[in-house]
């Protein structure tokens, strides 16, 4: 724990801003805003005005040791524009800290000032007013992300704009994301709702009660509003972990509500727990045409996995991979995490090995992250994971393997926590990238979530110009028992915000 003091002059705002970039260099730092000299081990003095007779802010950042060591200072100016002066304001004060910072530590942040969680949509938003390389010089220059991640966003929002050239053009249709909150067991890693069907057998016929009326009611509600769907995606937890002929009940209503199936883009199906698929799913899979499916060994060490709780063998997953393979399913995707506990170097090349001998049509490749509530966090001392620099080499032998391999980068997003303050980036090969992963992150789409822990986005809408759309989160509840009790409630809610944002200039 590091204590460090920062005294603002010139403003009071972006707390939570300059914590983040505090914490890029210190974990868990305690950031007291005034200096404290009998309990700060750092003190930072962050002093911001506006230049007289000039456009511009100047920001002068200087950090040095409560004992009298060393100390460093950074001073920043940059121009003001004739709208959008707080975000100039705050890009100026945390491109000034993240110098100072980088300068006293000797750590360099890849994706700079960039703290949040959706850096392509950032891109889109430049690309929509300037030329590709004028984006680029901006992420370098104002921003000061690397190189390497700079190329990386720049390519990733160029191939999204190809897969689907009405990105910002989809308002007129919605996505559905489908929550089944159960798998054989819980990660140690994970905050999804997920929760042991075995030990849950008596909500699972409630669970799926309640879903069968949500799709019921929201199919009812898409056909009076006339849109579309784009696509469909079925997650959780693990979608194949209730049996074939509860996932093939759930198919027929979706058939017999939703309107204009037929110009569905893409339906995934979410078999990531390879304990989970059988032939008989598959054979579900199959006779409703779910375009991908997601198979996810993370690791290919038995070691690995059974001390994250996975529950399931590396042969298992090679077999069931094999399994669907051989009855047809022909788009498939793999998530493999960089930074696993007592996983290197080795153990990765291991895995990026295995992989190689399956080919799936789609790799996600995470990098682990702390998240608050998952078991690995709360019990952190008992998890031994990479060092930084790993961390880094693991993330550029995925890039490198991929790129061999045929595959590119066709979306990413960032987590808090997130090992070596890197990314998760999603490659595929040609023509097979997942369009409700592109959809979902860059935010141009409502996504209508339906049952246990589905969060519903709903973005008012706009114009293909307005980066700015009004963005509404409603959230089901996570546990089966909460949403078994309250699913009609929610429904109704769920109902009145949709009417606010699509129908009440119609008067409907």
């Amino acid at each position: 724990m590091l204590n460090i003091a920062i005294h603002r002059i010139g403003f009071d705002d972006f707390s939570t801003e300059i914590y983040h970039i505090t914490r890029l260099f210190f974990e868990q730092p305690n950031v007291q805003w005034e200096p404290q000299e009998k309990d700060a081990e750092w003190q930072a003095v962050i002093e911001m005005r506006k230049k007289e007779d000039t456009r511009e802010i100047y920001v002068k950042t200087d950090l040095s040791a409560a004992d009298g060591g060393e100390a460093w200072s950074h001073e920043h100016t940059m121009p003001i524009p004739d709208s959008g002066e707080r975000g100039i304001v705050k890009r100026a004060i945390l491109y000034s800290l993240l110098q100072v910072l980088q300068d006293a530590t000797g750590l360099e942040q890849p994706w700079g000032i960039l703290t949040g969680v959706r850096p392509t949509k950032l891109m889109h938003n430049m690309m929509n007013k300037q030329d590709i390389e004028t984006c680029k010089q901006i992420l370098r220059e104002q921003y000061l992300i690397t190189e390497p991640k700079v190329k990386l966003l720049a390519d990733v929002a160029e191939r999204q704009l190809k897969v689907i050239p009405d990105l910002f053009r989809l308002d007129k249709e919605i996505s559905i994301y489908i929550g089944i909150p159960f798998c054989p067991t819980k990660c140690a890693y994970c905050t999804f709702p997920a929760y042991d069907i075995r030990g849950n057998n008596g909500s699972v016929q409630g669970f799926l009660e309640g879903l069968h009326y949500e799709i019921r009611e929201m199919g009812r509600w898409l056909q009076q509003a006339g849109l579309g769907i784009t696509t469909i995606y079925w997650g959780g937890g693990t979608p194949t972990s209730i049996e074939a002929d509860e996932m093939d009940a759930l198919f027929q209503t979706i058939q017999q509500s939703f309107p204009g199936l037929d110009k569905v883009r893409e339906l995934t199906v979410e078999a990531g727990r390879p304990d989970t698929i059988t032939p008989e799913k598959i054979e579900v899979l199959q006779k409703w045409k779910v375009d991908r499916i997601s198979i996810n060994p993370q690791s290919f060490t038995q070691s690995t996995l059974d001390t994250i709780g996975r529950h399931h063998t590396v042969t298992e997953t090679l077999e069931k991979f094999k399994l669907a393979r051989q009855m047809g399913m022909n788009n498939i995707n793999m998530d493999l995490i960089i930074g696993l506990p007592n996983e290197g170097i080795e153990q990765f090349q291991q895995t990026l090995d295995e992989t190689a001998k399956l080919m799936p049509e789609s790799l996600t490749v995470h990098t682990l992250s702390f998240k608050r509530a998952s078991k690995m966090t709360k019990n952190r001392s008992e998890y031994e994971v990479a060092e930084r620099d790993e961390i880094a080499e693991m993330m550029q032998m995925a890039a490198d393997w991929t790129e061999r391999n045929g595959y590119q980068p066709y979306y990413l997003y960032r987590q808090k926590n997130i090992l070596g303050n890197l990314e998760n980036v999603g490659y595929s090969l040609e023509g097979r990238e997942s369009l409700y992963n592109i959809v979902m992150m860059e935010e141009r789409q409502t996504i209508l979530g339906l049952g246990c822990g589905a969060v519903s986005k709903i973005v008012y809408p706009g114009t293909e110009e307005d980066t700015q759309q009004k963005i509404e989160r409603f959230p089901n509840p996570k546990e089966p028992a909460a949403y078994i009790q309250n699913y009609k409630e929610y429904v109704d809610k769920k109902i009145k915000l949709l009417n606010q944002a699509y129908l009440s200039e119609a008067g409907i």
